[in-house]
């Protein structure tokens, strides 16, 4: 049942509020190096310092857990990715757990379950997990309910849909899509004293109104926290191009209230130690697969965990060996397709 994430045996584990504060307090955690995947010649071709994913089967053979993200490496848009079904499959075949992390806060576990059906993928709800879930979980475990306060939301019926599954009253989103606030002389806008946090999600209706309403609350407040789904600068909306992502909504909000937000998305690591408390399960036996290297790549290296970049997405292979980049992944290839190269040895 999917309301029984939060509360029921699903839940982010009691160390969440302890990680997100240790989180403020530093811009990245040094990761433990995976030692079971030390680069040898044996596992892929080096380009510059990072190697490619020749030899996907030495891969397979160290990891037991693969956490996929979703847009750009297992759909853009609504197209999946060519092979991305078949690989699914077969890495099920071979016994391999299966996770889905997600930074779009548009949709919430059950629709993003519907969304992997619609798109003729297995998943099961309990595999998905998205920062729309992220951000509701985080405050159901920093109690925020008790405080009597509620929650401002700019962004879509995602993190709408997970802060009602968890009892926690909000305004805004989807009801204050098309406002304007009074700019005539004397205008003025009356905000809400009793909110008690500011949750920035993407928003496809981003406004003015939202904008100036989510100010205030920060700035007039006292004790507002502003929340963060995730900071990623683009997005895939579209299969035709990258469209700006929640990093320039995240953006507009710290440019008026010049405070930095709690980030509960990737790279933070409250989505991984649940997994690992969860599940029972070791960071070794782990690989981070994604199209991000700010955030897929650099969420796998902060938290001890093996790192596969797929080109599939935004990144580049120019960007990837670009002396400007200082996050390398253990790891590189086209898409995760190329697991299915240790299928064709095999037969």
């Amino acid at each position: 049942m999917v309301a029984g994430f939060v509360s029921s045996g699903f839940g982010i584990s009691k160390g969440l509020t302890r990680q997100v504060c240790a989180q403020k307090q530093r811009a990245s955690v040094v990761g433990v190096r995976r030692a079971g995947l030390r680069m040898t010649a044996t596992q892929g071709t080096q380009v510059g310092q990072v190697k490619k994913l020749d030899e996907p089967q030495n891969l397979l053979d160290k990891t037991n857990i693969f956490i996929f993200d979703c847009d750009g490496v297992i759909w853009r848009g609504d197209s999946v990715i060519e092979g991305v079904p078949e690989t699914l499959d077969y890495l099920r075949a071979l016994g391999k757990r299966l996770f889905f992390v997600t930074n779009n806060s548009t949709k919430s576990r059950a629709q993003y379950a519907k969304k992997f059906e619609s798109l003729g993928l297995n998943a099961e709800p309990e595999e998905i997990f998205s920062s729309s879930f992220a951000a509701a979980a985080y405050l159901e475990q920093t109690k925020f309910k008790e405080t009597g306060k509620k929650v401002y939301v700019i962004g879509e019926v995602g993190i709408e849909d997970e802060l009602k599954l968890v009892d926690i009253p909000f305004i805004g989103g989807e009801a204050d899509k098309g406002k304007a606030p009074n700019m005539k002389k004397g205008g003025f806008l009356e905000h809400d004293h009793d909110v008690g946090a500011v949750v920035v999600g993407f928003d496809r209706n981003i406004n003015y109104y939202k904008i100036q309403f989510a100010q205030l609350c920060i700035n007039e407040n006292e004790g507002c926290e502003f929340i963060a789904t995730n900071t990623d600068a683009v997005t895939h909306l579209t299969d035709a191009q990258e469209w700006a992502g929640n990093g320039s909504m995240v953006g507009a909000i710290k440019g008026c209230t010049g405070q930095e937000p709690t980030v509960v998305g990737k790279p933070s690591p409250l989505m991984i130690d649940y997994i690992v408390e969860k599940y029972d399960v070791s960071r070794d036996e782990v690989c981070m697969v994604g199209d991000r290297l700010d955030t897929d790549v650099l969420f796998g290296k902060n938290n001890g965990l093996a790192s596969l970049l797929v080109l599939s997405g935004v990144t580049t292979e120019e960007k990837l060996m670009s002396p400007e980049n200082k996050i390398q992944p253990d790891f590189y290839t086209e898409t995760i397709a190329k697991f299915l190269d240790s299928k064709a040895e095999l037969n």
